[in-house]
């Protein structure tokens, strides 16, 4: 017995310098270089308004007033598996295949609601009628020339918490926002385009919009900037 001590003396001194090197060293290390070099990143892209947090650019919101604009829908859960969307504690998909019947009613339901909402004309018949019908009032026709939904008003991301919408769809509910606002659409078409992010070093992804970001630019339009 006693011969392995040696040898488990060596494994105890292995494992302490591991869990400094690892456990204390490394993340100080990268911590500090992150701090120094991405501030605002390193601690959560934090957004404030007012000297208040009120968000983070990486993680959307629920918006549902026709006074800003929408996100894309989310499918996070909280701990007991009730919807809870943009639930960062919970950072999911639907896993619904493309081909189940659920999923397809969902994006139906969501294509109808986007088209409700922004003045579109009503879409083709559902291929997966919903359950329980909802009857709502929609808003008057404003956009007769417009027929097609863009993806992401009707489908989640795979964290559920995606920030951004594409440029179709923020452009889309820019009739909708300036009604409810009092405001020329060209006003705020012009400031949808001063918040686009352009494709990353050039071609990587698509153009996109911060939901958050946008709305808070509204607010802040309407309060004289």
């Amino acid at each position: 017995m006693l011969r392995f001590l040696p040898t488990l003396g060596i494994a105890v001194r292995i494992t302490i310098v591991i869990m400094v090197l690892t456990g204390l060293i490394y993340p100080l290390a990268l911590t500090g270089v992150a701090q120094g070099l991405f501030p605002h990143r390193a601690n959560g892209s934090l957004i404030t308004r007012n000297g208040e947090v009120v968000g983070s650019s990486l993680i959307g919101q629920q918006f549902t007033s026709p006074r800003y604009f929408h996100g894309r829908p989310s499918a996070t859960l909280d701990a007991n598996g009730t919807p809870q969307p943009y639930n960062a504690a919970n950072s999911g998909a639907s896993n619904l295949g493309p081909t189940n019947p659920d999923l397809i009613a969902d994006v139906e339901t969501a294509a109808d609601t986007v088209r409700c909402e922004n003045g579109l004309p009503p879409g083709p018949a559902p291929i997966v009628p919903p359950a329980t019908p909802t009857p709502t009032a929609c808003a008057p026709v404003t956009q007769p020339g417009v027929t097609r939904v863009p993806v992401d008003a009707v489908t989640s991301s795979g964290s559920g918490l995606d920030p951004d919408i594409s440029v179709a769809y923020a452009l889309l509910q820019v009739p909708r926002v300036a009604k409810a606002r009092g405001l020329p659409e060209e006003t705020v078409r012009q400031l949808v385009e001063q918040h686009t992010f352009e494709r990353q070093l050039g071609f990587l992804g698509e153009r996109r919009v911060n939901v958050l970001e946008l709305n808070l630019a509204l607010d802040r339009l309407g309060q004289g900037q």
